[in-house]
C-alpha cells in the first residue's frame, strides 16, 4: 500500500496517474502547504519541506519530487510501461522528466511566489509582476525547446503512454503554457491532448480539473 500526500489541481496528479496505470493500491491524503489541515503535520513528519506530491512507499520510507517518484515507480513496476524497456528510449524519458523538473516546474515556483526570489519584494506589486512576466516568458521558451526535443510518436517516449507523458501533461497546465504551446507548437499541443484522452489519465484529471 502506497500513501500519497497531494491536493486536487496540483502536481500530485502525476503520481496518482502513475499509480492508477500501475494498478497499485494507494491511500490518498489531501493536504498542502497553502491549505494546511490536520494531515499537514503528518506530511511534515515524512517531508520537512511539506511538498506535494510526497509518496510514502510500502516499506515506510518517503519519496518526493515528481520526476523522482515517476522514475522510481517505473523502475519497480517495469510491466507498467512507465519507463521504456529500450535503454536509449528510457534514457531520453529520464532526460525529459528532469528537463521539466529543472526548467519548467522550477519556473512555476518563481511565478507563484516571486517574493521568495527577490529580497524586499513582499510588498512591491510592480517588482513581483516584473519577475512573473519575465519568468513566464522564459517558461514558455522552455516548453518550445521541450516540444522540439520530444516530438510525439504518438506519445513522447514511443508507442506507449509513459511517465514522461504524464509529467508533461500535468506541468504544462499552469502559467499559460497550454495557450502558448497551442499557438507556437500545435503538434505538441495535439500530443498533450492525446495524452489527456488516455482513459487512465482522463479519469485522474477529471478529479483534479473537473470541467464546468
Amino acid at each position: 500500500m502506497y500513501t500519497l500526500y497531494g491536493k486536487k489541481g496540483s502536481g500530485s496528479a502525476t503520481t496518482q496517474t502513475a499509480l492508477e496505470i500501475i494498478g497499485a493500491p494507494y491511500r490518498l491524503v489531501e493536504t498542502a502547504s497553502w491549505e494546511p489541515n490536520a494531515a499537514f503535520a503528518d506530511l511534515l513528519k515524512v517531508n520537512p519541506l511539506g511538498q506535494i506530491p510526497t509518496l510514502v512507499l510500502p516499506d515506510g520510507s518517503a519519496l518526493s519530487e515528481s520526476a523522482a517518484i515517476l522514475i522510481h515507480l517505473g523502475t519497480v513496476h517495469p510491466a507498467s510501461g512507465l519507463l521504456a524497456d529500450d535503454a536509449a528510449a528510457r534514457a531520453q524519458a529520464v532526460r525529459g522528466m528532469v528537463f521539466i523538473a529543472a526548467n519548467c516546474y522550477a519556473a512555476i515556483s518563481v511565478i507563484d511566489f516571486p517574493e521568495r526570489w527577490c529580497a524586499g519584494a513582499d510588498d512591491d506589486a510592480a517588482v513581483k509582476e516584473r519577475i512573473r512576466s519575465g519568468t513566464r516568458a522564459r517558461l514558455h521558451q522552455h516548453w518550445e525547446m521541450f516540444a522540439d526535443l520530444f516530438p510525439g510518436r504518438p506519445f513522447l517516449a514511443g508507442e506507449r503512454l509513459g511517465a514522461l507523458d504524464i509529467h508533461a501533461a500535468v506541468v504544462s497546465k499552469w502559467s499559460g503554457a497550454r495557450a502558448h504551446i497551442e499557438s507556437r507548437r500545435p503538434e505538441f499541443h495535439a500530443t498533450l491532448s492525446r495524452i489527456e484522452a488516455h482513459p487512465k489519465v482522463a479519469a485522474v484529471f477529471a478529479q483534479h480539473w473537473p470541467k464546468a
